[in-house]
């Protein structure tokens, strides 16, 4: 699968699980008693998060597909993990601190909190869903001259 209908399933399948896991997460560390104030926060924070994601995504592939070196080794994850995590941050912290009647100070250490979890949940997550789905072309090593010639033929 490749191209957009890949983003969108890799975005859909994303934020539905962060959804779930980060609406508890709010519930269980927020100072506020309603479960209600966790869970708009988790949609809303959700919702910028989709956004960025394609934002993001389609940068860094843009990015990917000119490098020399094809494939995604382990720095190249982290570094993908990392560049989406702090982009991300700087968009939720003001949301957090409206939605969470949070300072931004304690919205930004509510949001590290998060950005530790969503780090591993993110590098994860891309490991399983390429090995469900496979690389994007991004990533794909280009075809050799035999390949190419078999394609011909």
């Amino acid at each position: 699968m490749q191209g957009l209908k890949r983003k969108l399933v890799y975005v859909t399948l994303f934020e539905l699980i962060a959804i779930c896991m980060s609406s508890t997460l709010l519930a269980l560390i927020s100072t506020r008693d309603s479960f209600v104030y966790a869970g708009v926060a988790a949609v809303v924070s959700s919702a910028i998060a989709l956004l960025w994601n394609l934002a993001y995504t389609s940068g860094f592939e843009y990015w990917e597909a000119r490098q020399a070196k094809k494939g995604r080794g382990f720095m190249r994850r982290v570094a993908h993990a990392l560049g989406f995590e702090l982009g991300l941050v700087v968009l939720l912290v003001p949301v957090f601190a409206v939605l969470l009647g949070l300072s931004l100070w304690d919205a930004f250490v509510y949001d590290l909190g998060l950005m530790v979890f969503f780090m591993v949940y993110t590098f994860l997550f891309n490991l399983g869903f390429d090995h469900v789905f496979g690389l994007p072309a991004s990533a794909m090593p280009a075809p050799t001259a035999e390949a190419k010639e078999l394609l011909l033929d």
